[in-house]
């Protein structure tokens, strides 16, 4: 059924006619000789179009291809297979990447021209050696109490968000795209958005985020929409992480890459997996999830002798809200913490309802202090931290005991728990703070309760920045 037309079409091109199956989104050639693995194949219907498509899986005698526009109307007999020779690559170049809009693929979808001017890279990219790894410490202010205060988030990191369905993460990530920013210098900043299986809706609003904003023209959106072949969101991070590299370590730009949504992209990876026959493992997952998220997570990071980076924030809806689900499970063995959205914060009305007891950056402690953000961040952070773990505690004793039966101390811990998720955990959506309002805005919380709780602080940082935060604050 399959035979070899030859190689006039290019001195790499092999191309074959017919196919031995179709099996969703896959089809199987035999008969192929020198195919490898990742190869870039193009697939021409019986009508004369042409879809995109990558060696997913090679034998000696068959080469199983994973096709991104999915494999509806493809005649088995009369469809052409062309193996180019070459793996999967897009054309990169500051001038025509930034400020556009590209689907999954990085074909254009603004209407203008299909970048050509820059250089062809490998959307697989090159592993960085971890000898050459410079380590991440640069504090990045993304404006977002939660995060700068607590939570930090360090340029070169990959810090994802956990979230659940019908949660803001989405105005979460615009936010941090529109305020994230390096306080220690004044380098090009750049930001990567990369959707999977996202809506319509959710793409307008996003681009019209960046565009309002005035940060449009530093950022580049690859989108695969929910409409889109599921099986074109395996290549959707890559493709944008090509991108993200190129002006990282070749233009010497700061870049912050947004990946929304992961579990999308996990869906999409079942789904082939599952075509191929492979034998499943937790919630019918491939057993290699893990080191594909790796691949993927894995590209952020610095190198030592550029001044660029790639700080990645990827983000996840949990099925369930089930933390202890694979994707978020395997999502946090790899990442450097991770930042929690909570439903029951959401129902309160407050914004972003981020859940700093599970959240967590296992960098922050590198990336705070004395000449980075102030020398009392670590501590005040550690004060904050535990006074709210207590005072979850004392709001379960309330609703067994009742709030008028506590105790004095317990009803000091009743009341912060109640301004902290108010006053610091809440903002607005367009509320910028910076960091020192932030470690000010904790000191004033603080010292709600009586001082002789406040043991994670300093009688040194008491006296200089906890009496002076409500005189500041007066001002």
């Amino acid at each position: 059924m399959v035979s070899e037309a030859g190689r006039g079409i290019g001195s790499n091109v092999l191309e074959y006619s017919g196919l031995q199956r179709i099996t969703g989104p896959l089809i199987v050639i035999e008969g192929i000789r020198d195919v490898g693995f990742g190869e870039r194949v193009e697939i021409v219907t019986s009508r004369g179009a042409i879809r995109q498509g990558r060696v997913l899986a090679i034998s000696e005698k068959a080469a199983v291809v994973e096709v991104f526009h999915g494999t509806s109307g493809l005649d088995q007999e009369n469809t052409r297979v062309r193996f180019m020779g070459r793996p999967f690559e897009i054309v990169v170049s500051r001038q025509e990447v930034l400020g556009r809009i590209f689907n999954g693929l990085g074909m254009p979808l603004d209407g203008g021209p299909l970048p050509f001017r820059g250089e062809a890279r490998n959307v697989n990219g090159l592993a960085i050696n971890p000898v050459a790894r410079e380590y991440p410490e640069d504090f990045i202010q993304t404006g977002i109490s939660t995060i700068d205060g607590m939570n930090t988030l360090v340029r070169g990191q990959k810090l994802p968000i956990f979230s659940g369905s019908g949660l803001p993460h989405n105005d979460l990530a615009i936010q941090i795209v529109r305020q994230a920013r390096i306080l220690s210098e004044q380098s090009s900043f750049a930001v990567i958005f990369a959707a999977m299986g996202v809506r319509h809706d959710e793409a307008e609003a996003f681009r019209l985020s960046f565009e309002e904003s005035g940060v449009l023209n530093n950022v580049a959106m690859f989108l695969n929409l929910a409409d889109d072949p599921a099986v074109e969101r395996l290549i959707t991070p890559r493709v944008a992480l090509t991108a993200a590299e190129y002006l990282a370590f070749e233009e010497g730009m700061h870049v912050l890459v947004v990946l929304t949504d992961m579990t999308n992209y996990c869906e999409a990876l079942r789904e082939v997996a599952t075509s191929k026959g492979e034998v499943p493992s937790r919630k019918g997952y491939p057993g290699y999830l893990y080191s594909d998220l790796a691949s993927i997570y894995e590209r952020a990071g610095r190198i030592k002798g550029l001044d660029g980076s790639v700080t990645q924030i990827p983000i996840l809806t949990m099925p369930d809200d089930d933390i202890t689900h694979p994707i978020p499970d395997l999502t946090g063995y790899i990442t450097e913490g991770q930042i929690v959205l909570d439903r029951s914060l959401h129902q309160k009305g407050i914004y972003p309802p981020v859940n700093v007891l599970p959240s967590l950056s296992r960098l922050m402690s590198d990336g705070i202090g004395e000449g980075k953000t102030r020398e009392d961040h670590r501590d005040i952070s550690s004060q904050l931290y535990a006074a709210y773990a207590r005072s979850k505690q004392v709001e379960r004793l309330a609703s067994i005991i009742g709030e008028e039966d506590l105790g004095v101390t317990d009803k000091k811990y009743f009341e912060f728990s109640r301004a902290f998720e108010r006053d610091f955990v809440g903002q607005g959506k367009d509320e910028d703070r910076a960091i020192e309002d932030s470690l000010d805005l904790g000191w004033r919380l603080a010292l709600m309760l009586p001082e002789e709780e406040l043991v994670r602080v300093t009688r040194e940082e008491l006296e200089k920045y906890g009496k002076t935060a409500g005189i500041r604050h007066q001002e």
